[in-house]
């Protein structure tokens, strides 16, 4: 069974790479699906832009690499209301265990893996290469980013962290190593390339991951939280989802999705420090303006129109008005009022995708100027931003 699903359009559905063995009590962590394992040909003469490292193979990397590769086993108990009519109503404790992936990041003793393998863990146990177990706890959680830290005991351990490298230069066509553990199958290599750049997948708690890395080295349940790996040995990714198809076929389709290691490098520090992310949070959706929309006769060439308010959100407070983009009669598309976000802090806002940015890069309690277009006028509020809520928009 995978440890999680994580639904998406009706055609067709992501999921969460884990896998769930040994249930108890029927415990059920995920959708019933099964999917072949492929191993590809290994991948010689990879090479990476970003690095002087030539000439790696398959073989190579994995020499180098497998060894700072965890399997991870997550002890879970759950509540689930009784079905019996003998129950009564009352919640039953369910247990089972999850598996995943992971990877060490330094000498103390550090691994990083998605925080869909541990939600929910009593226990967590990880194995490294010389099949020696050791009880792991949780250092901090992101689900906003599909990521956790975890923490060993370094005393007699042979760790190998593995390098990591940068996500920003990576391009299609890059080679890809996936590194994991998928239905339980120890380090299992699997190789590909990058298929794409800059896609966006959505966690649970209906954010988005942004700068998201596909690739076609297959990936399985239980691959979940390993690394993905480029031509020169060096992490690029956190392997977190999968594409499975809607037409029933639970069979790896070659789309895999890796959250970027240049994300996880901006809040590792934040997860060892505190446990969680502080973000800002605004509470509106908005939708790009640009030229796909000029017969829309907008003031402005480029910025976000907000297109929903949430209830009670520092953007409501502030004043921050939504509007929609509708067709007129003859098909022109519309503004049907509503604030067009053109600055935020004094930077530009040439996207949607800068709003979230700008709101994500601030805590709880920062104040911003945002300035508006509303209709033919200028406007400039200042919001106090909040705290993020664990679901919803930014």
């Amino acid at each position: 069974m995978n440890r999680s699903l994580l639904p998406v359009a009706a055609a067709s559905a992501v999921i969460g790479c884990g896998a769930s063995l040994a249930l108890v009590s029927g415990l059920h962590l995920g959708g019933g699906r099964t999917t072949t394992i492929v191993e590809q040909a290994p991948l010689s003469g990879a090479t990476d832009a970003s690095s002087s490292s030539k000439g790696l193979t398959a073989r190579d990397i994995y020499k180098r690499d497998a060894p700072g590769v965890a399997f991870i086993r997550a002890d879970i108990v759950q509540k689930a209301q009784g079905t019996s009519p003998f129950d009564l109503g009352i919640p039953q404790e369910q247990r089972g265990q999850a598996t995943g992936s992971g990877f060490v990041i330094d000498k103390k003793g550090t691994i990083l893996t998605n925080a869909h393998v541990v939600n929910g863990a009593q226990k967590i146990t990880v194995q490294f290469q010389n099949k020696q177990s050791t009880t792991a706890k949780v250092l901090g959680t992101d689900e906003s980013t599909d990521l956790a830290v975890l923490k060993v005991d370094p005393a007699g351990q042979q760790l190998h962290p593995l390098a990591l490298g940068s996500s920003r230069g990576v391009q299609v066509g890059d080679p890809a190593i996936a590194i994991g553990n998928p239905f339980g199958l120890e380090r299992t290599l699997t190789t590909g390339v990058i298929s794409a750049v800059q896609r966006t997948i959505r966690v649970p708690n209906n954010f988005q991951i942004d700068d998201v890395l596909q690739t076609d080295a297959p990936i399985n349940p239980g691959n979940s939280g390993g690394p993905l790996i480029d031509g020169s040995g060096r992490v690029i990714g956190i392997n977190s989802q999968i594409e499975t198809g809607g037409s029933g076929s639970g069979g790896n389709l070659g789309i895999g999705f890796a959250v970027p290691i240049d994300t996880a490098k901006q809040i590792i520090p934040q997860l060892e420090k505190s446990g969680r992310v502080d973000r800002g949070f605004l509470g509106v959706s908005t939708l790009t303006i640009d030229k796909s929309l000029k017969g829309l006769n907008l003031p402005v060439a480029h910025g976000a129109l907000v297109q929903s308010v949430t209830p009670g959100s520092p953007a409501q407070k502030a004043g921050i008005h939504a509007g929609n983009i509708a067709a007129s009669r003859n098909g022109a598309p519309i503004q049907l009022g509503g604030d067009v976000i053109t600055k935020i802090a004094g930077s530009d806002v040439r996207s949607d995708q800068d709003v979230v940015n700008a709101v994500a890069g601030r805590k709880a309690g920062d104040k911003v100027k945002v300035t508006l277009m509303r209709g033919a006028h200028h406007a400039e509020v200042t919001v106090t931003l909040g705290e993020r809520p664990a679901t919803g928009t930014p």
